[in-house]
């Protein structure tokens, strides 16, 4: 079945490669992305699959299904593969994979009957990634949060308001520069693309395919 992602109409009119990822047309990418991902780039990555689950035992289970879970509340582990556990609160969870990982599908699969207070949560999100040396500069002006004073050591994740959307946000690094991914609920999708991309527009730089995204982070296409 094929998915769109949020962004995909505003994505058509770029001239880039696509491909079909996890059932989602993909823009993989465009002309001249690397120096522009080192100075300011954004890029969609919603085809990533997903997997939440919350509940009081929601710990318990994905430890049983061999997922090394955060110890702490809104920090964040890496799996096997390129994929990461985020713990956002007390007992609420979400999976998104690499392309090579599979253990949103996996987990989705094993929880088609969960155990008592162990309650499986639809993600759509839409998926978001923000990199390049100037990205903290176009955070001042869209997000309250200060994330020049953040310990990337460990593993923080930020639940806040972004031009005006509830946001999810992991900050990391790259090669040196910020690697920001941040999700928000799909029906904002396009929304918070057109306002952060005008922004990145006017900073000098622009949208970058998923394939520059991840080409050093294990992913293969």
């Amino acid at each position: 079945m094929i998915r769109l992602s949020p962004m995909h109409d505003l994505l058509q009119s770029l001239d880039g490669t696509w491909r079909d990822l996890n059932g989602m047309p993909s823009l993989v990418k465009l002309p001249n992305e690397e120096a522009i991902a080192a100075h300011l780039g954004i890029a969609d990555v919603s085809c990533l699959n997903r997997f939440g689950v919350k509940g009081t035992n929601a710990a318990h289970w994905l430890e049983s299904q061999g997922v090394a879970v955060p110890d702490r509340p809104n920090t964040w582990n890496s799996l096997p593969d390129g994929a990461i556990i985020a713990r956002v609160g007390l007992t609420e969870f979400f999976i998104e994979d690499s392309l090579r990982s599979q253990f949103a599908s996996h987990l989705m699969e094993n929880c088609q009957q969960p155990p008592a207070k162990v309650y499986p949560v639809l993600r759509q999100d839409a998926a978001i990634v923000l990199c390049g040396a100037d990205v903290n500069e176009l955070l001042l002006q869209t997000c309250s949060v200060n994330f020049r004073a953040v310990s990337l050591i460990e593993r923080p994740i930020f639940i806040t308001s972004m031009v005006g959307v509830a946001v999810t946000i992991i900050p990391g690094d790259r090669n040196g520069n910020p690697f920001y991914r941040l999700w928000c609920d799909g029906t904002f999708g396009a929304y918070l693309w057109r306002t952060l991309g005008a922004i990145v527009s006017e900073m000098g730089g622009r949208a970058i395919g998923i394939e520059e995204v991840i080409k050093d982070k294990g992913y293969e296409f």
